[in-house]
């Protein structure tokens, strides 16, 4: 009986040291961390949607001037067929514009520019990884299809540190990305 006791009482402990250890911003810069943050960005698609995209003869590929900026805030929505799309999700040529019965949602800025992640805590990119809710703010608005944070709320707390350390090492990019445009409008 007393080894449970023990064991169960030593768990918090060994919880908040790993809670402090994240929030250090000496972590962040660690070159293996970072390392396997961009890993895991990488495979998991995030510049599938959130990078604007270069045309070549092979087709779109991310614009490395532009990685993880999101949606160019430049860049209006292009005209498309209302009728066609009521029974489709489709996405602009980018993969940065995506229209369905939402509405349309555009990919979020995640460089650590103000108008991305950049006054973000790892608090507040966890709970929208994991909670899916728009700036990681609790009671807000929920993140908009196609963001599969549902499928990346299962990440293990080490993942979701690392992919946050990766995103704060990038090159801030100014964008402010566009509201989302609500169905019917």
């Amino acid at each position: 009986m007393i080894p449970a006791m023990v064991a169960a009482c030593s768990e918090p402990a060994k919880k908040e040291a790993t809670a402090e250890k994240k929030s250090d911003p000496a972590a962040l810069t660690d070159p293996e961390l970072i390392s396997r943050g961009k890993y895991l960005v990488s495979i998991t698609g995030c510049h599938d949607c959130h990078s604007p995209k270069l045309m070549t003869p092979e087709g779109p590929v991310p614009d490395t001037s532009r990685l993880l900026s999101g949606h160019p805030s430049d860049m209006p929505v292009a005209p498309y067929d209302t009728g066609t799309s009521k029974n489709w999700v489709l996405f602009n040529m980018m993969n940065t514009a995506i229209k369905g019965p939402w509405g349309i949602s555009f990919a979020a800025n995640l460089t650590p520019d103000d108008q991305g992640i950049g006054n973000w805590s790892e608090e507040h990119f966890s709970t929208a990884m994991r909670e899916g809710f728009y700036k990681g703010i609790r009671g807000g608005r929920k993140l908009l299809p196609p963001m599969p944070w549902q499928t990346y709320s299962v990440m293990t707390d080490e993942d979701v540190h690392a992919i946050f350390a990766y995103l704060k090492s990038l090159k801030p990019i100014a964008n402010k990305v566009p509201a989302p445009i609500p169905p019917g409008s």
